[in-house]
């Protein structure tokens, strides 16, 4: 229990620093506050930052789950990465909606933005590409030691890769800088954790799911 604390109270800590350095940022970036222009609601910008702190959210979600379910220190700690590292952008994706006066849920389907609202209706908790079910992460729940790390692993390797399509349109298609930015560390860093897991997977006798 008490390691598990500590793992809420870095990451709490990681979104605080965070959330500390929004203002300045977009500030910096003339994109928000002191009566410069912001983006419109339901534009790329405002869209990403609502669609992929929903999408972290579940990575997090995860991670706290595989923590409980092995003892094995790699998977452990590629899991606290992902906690920390997707808690900590969450929070400056939800600080510049904030910061904004945008939002943070839109009426339209997740990825509008995108060019997506058309997608087909996920269902079972799957809101976007990549996002596990509502069944999946119950059964993630109820597995143990090396079947829990593969599951882990071929879950978290879908969400990287729906996350990293998500972020990409960002790139594409955000204004604000310091998104953009932020949205290239994430293609970037998923991309290198993704070749991760497929060895992670690989010395456990699996591969991704697809």
């Amino acid at each position: 229990m008490k390691k598990h604390i500590g793992w809420i109270a870095g990451t709490t800590a990681a979104v605080l620093v965070a959330a500390g350095a929004i203002t300045y940022a977009v500030a910096e970036d003339g994109s928000g506050g002191g009566g410069l222009s912001v983006p419109s609601a339901e534009g790329a910008d405002a869209g990403f930052a609502r669609d992929m702190a929903v999408h972290h959210q579940q990575a997090v979600e995860m991670s706290y789950i595989i923590r409980d379910r092995t003892t094995d220190t790699e998977v452990r700690r590629l899991a606290y990465d992902i906690a920390q590292t997707q808690a900590n952008q969450r929070g400056m994706l939800l600080g510049w909606l904030d910061l904004w006066d945008l939002p943070k849920v839109s009426a339209k389907p997740p990825m509008s933005w995108m060019g997506m609202g058309d997608m087909p209706e996920r269902g079972d908790g799957s809101l976007m590409p990549g996002m596990a079910t509502d069944t999946e992460l119950k059964k993630l729940g109820t597995l143990n030691g090396k079947q829990a790390e593969i599951f882990y692993l071929q879950l978290m390797t879908d969400h990287h890769k729906g996350g990293i399509h998500m972020a990409e349109g960002c790139v594409s298609k955000c204004t604000v800088e310091v998104e953009k930015n932020l949205a290239q560390g994430m293609v970037d860093a998923q991309q290198s954790e993704l070749a991760t897991m497929k060895q992670m997977l690989k010395e456990r006798g699996a591969k991704p799911r697809d």
